[in-house]
């Protein structure tokens, strides 16, 4: 197995560039994930993420038919799905749930129908997919940092009306906030950060790097604000060891992260001071 040392010499041989690139765009999209999943796991909305990472898949199929942009592609698509969930969403007769299924099986759909027509498209699309350490450009790097900062500014400015639609919508219209606005805001963040995810996660496992270090950072504090910044950093966390891992054993880099940031759940759904499944055990005894 590789050595932490070995790994950062590697890092930095010129002859692997395509590795520090993909895990400065696995760390920056962890963060992104991190901080907006906090949002997501506290609305108890993940299926969001799971119907906007499918989303995705038609724009990515369009942009590879007409030799476009895969990043623009899937972000239009899921900005459109995005934007339909938002507004029939609003007629609160038919759930919200039951919206994102329904259009999150329809463009995955669409998505299959546009790849059937296209010949030769498994290889090039599969990356995106399952993830991949060298389908990294620099321009993704300038895509995703500049993408990012867009979502963390648009979040810490709308921190307080999005919190407050979270925990309770009926009492936020009172206030008189746009409600449908912050909805379609938070969706619309959301899809940035699963399409910023999709090089190295895959949009198959986006969900996991979206919920799984928010739930663990709920497990840690009870306060938002210190529950947003944990789950940036376990992310980040789960994004550096899993991409050393992935190139030290040889596995696909998506599926190591999201194991990674499974254990750090599982391991803080045990010993977490307060909420852990032992404290009262450690409490009483």
């Amino acid at each position: 197995m590789l050595t932490p040392v070995d790994f950062i010499r590697d890092l930095f041989n010129p002859l692997l560039a395509f590795l520090p690139r993909a895990l400065i765009v696995a760390i920056i999209a962890a963060v992104i994930c991190g901080i907006i999943g906090t949002h997501v796991v506290l609305r108890g909305m993940a299926f969001i993420g799971d119907a906007v990472a499918h989303s995705v898949f038609p724009g990515l199929a369009v942009a590879f038919v007409l030799q476009g942009s895969l990043i623009l592609g899937g972000l239009t698509a899921g900005a459109i799905t995005a934007l339909l969930v938002a507004l029939f969403s609003q007629n609160r007769r038919v759930k919200e749930d039951t919206v994102i299924g329904i259009f999150f099986a329809a463009s995955f759909a669409f998505g299959l129908v546009i790849m059937s027509l296209s010949p030769g498209y498994s290889g090039s699309l599969q990356s995106f997919l399952f993830g991949s350490l060298t389908g990294v450009s620099n321009h993704d790097i300038v895509v995703v940092s500049v993408a990012g900062s867009a979502v963390i500014a648009l979040t810490l400015l709308f921190h307080k009306e999005l919190v407050a639609v979270s925990l309770d919508r009926e009492m936020a219209k009172v206030m008189r906030l746009p409600v449908l606005a912050l909805d379609i805001l938070l969706y619309f963040m959301v899809t940035i950060a699963v399409v910023m995810s999709i090089h190295t996660i895959g949009n198959i496992l986006v969900l996991a790097l979206l919920v799984t270090p928010a739930a663990t950072a709920r497990l840690l504090t009870d306060r938002l604000f210190p529950m947003m910044l944990l789950s940036a950093l376990l992310g980040a966390i789960s994004a550096l060891l899993g991409v050393y891992l992935s190139w030290s054993i040889n596995v696909p880099t998506g599926a190591t992260i999201v194991l990674v940031a499974t254990a750090l759940f599982l391991f803080t759904w045990a010993f977490a001071p307060k909420h852990g499944m032992f404290a009262g055990r450690r409490v009483s005894a």
